[in-house]
């Protein structure tokens, strides 16, 4: 078995109605009066991943900065970005992430840098009803951020921790009291009261079994989406680890030889991915089912197999089937967020 990880998150987005707490804004950052006396935004490193932004976080105060970590808190209208979204922004001006589509993080990291200087966390209305005029998102419509100095770095490193065993956890903020505390479980993203709940979920990690071209070219498409990759042979004798396959695993089988597959089937079935596909024409398939019911698996389970795998139904070549495959796990797993 190869392992190549490649952390991934996904918050999902819920429309909030956002109470009179942006009123606590305060715009002079970005003034004139105050160029030149901090230091000037750079992005660091461009990811919209929040374990990367919570990565860059702990590294930076390790290294002796001050730290500010800033969440997209409301949505008015249109957003290119998830509500939980996240920024981390140093003292120094180095910062990483996104809260819109690249239009707005310079001046939230501006922001970001004068909260750090003064002491004190900060909203940040941009776009539509904000008193930044010359700050337009390009959706027409307009966000909040949160912009809070990290005074304990716990809670994230617990984030992590739980990441990093595969639980979902968050991150619970109480403007109030300007603290940040770890949650565990699930928190969708969203207020809860007078405190701002985040949710983490682990990476998507996409098994896939067999030894062939689909498989190389699937395992190059899927690092290349940033998802975590389990590859097996049952060829050379190895054997599913059912343990490593959770609620944030996909298992695709790129084999041609049933004999190898059922196995790993049946180790999936047990395990429960939110995606489980095998190739194969109907009569192979056929083939497989009656094996599966052998085993003892209901037809209920059997028919969570998507076959013909992929989105995009019959395909000739293995590069339009790793793209096939990769795509349809991605809107499987869409599809499972939205459903919370």
């Amino acid at each position: 078995m190869t392992i190549s990880a490649h952390p991934s998150l996904e918050n999902t987005e819920h429309p909030i109605t956002f109470p009179d707490r942006a009123n606590n804004f305060e715009p002079d950052a970005t003034n004139l009066d105050t160029a030149g006396i901090f230091p000037a935004p750079a992005k660091a490193v461009s990811t919209d991943s929040a374990v990367d932004v919570l990565n860059f976080a702990i590294q930076a105060v390790e290294a002796g900065r001050q730290v500010a970590l800033c969440t997209l808190v409301e949505i008015r209208g249109g957003s290119s970005r998830s509500l939980g979204a996240h920024m981390t922004v140093a003292d120094d001006g180095l910062y990483c992430g996104y809260v819109s589509g690249g239009c707005t993080e310079a001046a939230v990291a501006a922001e970001a840098i004068q909260a750090i200087s003064k002491g004190h966390d900060r909203f940040v209305m941009l776009g539509e009803g904000s008193p930044f005029f010359d700050i337009v998102l390009p959706c027409g419509g307009g966000v909040t951020v949160a912009v809070h100095i990290l005074r304990e770095i716990r809670p994230i490193r617990q984030v992590m921790q739980g990441l990093h065993c595969r639980r979902r956890t968050g991150l619970s903020y109480n403007p109030g009291s300007q603290s940040l505390s770890f949650v565990s479980g699930k928190a969708d993203a969203g207020w809860n009261g007078e405190v701002f709940l985040t949710s983490y979920r682990p990476a998507v990690r996409i098994l896939l079994s067999g030894r062939t071209l689909e498989v190389e070219i699937a395992a190059k498409v899927a690092q290349a989406a940033g998802y975590e990759i389990l590859r097996y042979d049952a060829a050379v004798g190895e054997v599913t680890d059912e343990t490593l396959i959770d609620a944030d695993t996909a298992v695709a089988l790129l084999q041609h030889d049933l004999e190898l597959e059922i196995p790993v089937l049946d180790a999936a079935l047990r395990a429960h991915p939110f995606y489980l596909g095998a190739l194969g024409s109907t009569r192979t398939h056929e083939k497989r089912m009656q094996r599966l019911r052998d085993l003892g698996h209901s037809q209920a389970l059997i028919d969570s197999i998507k076959a013909p795998i992929g989105l995009f139904g019959h395909t000739r070549d293995a590069r339009s089937l790793a793209l096939s495959v990769i795509a349809d796990i991605a809107a499987c797993r869409q599809a499972a967020l939205s459903a919370g």
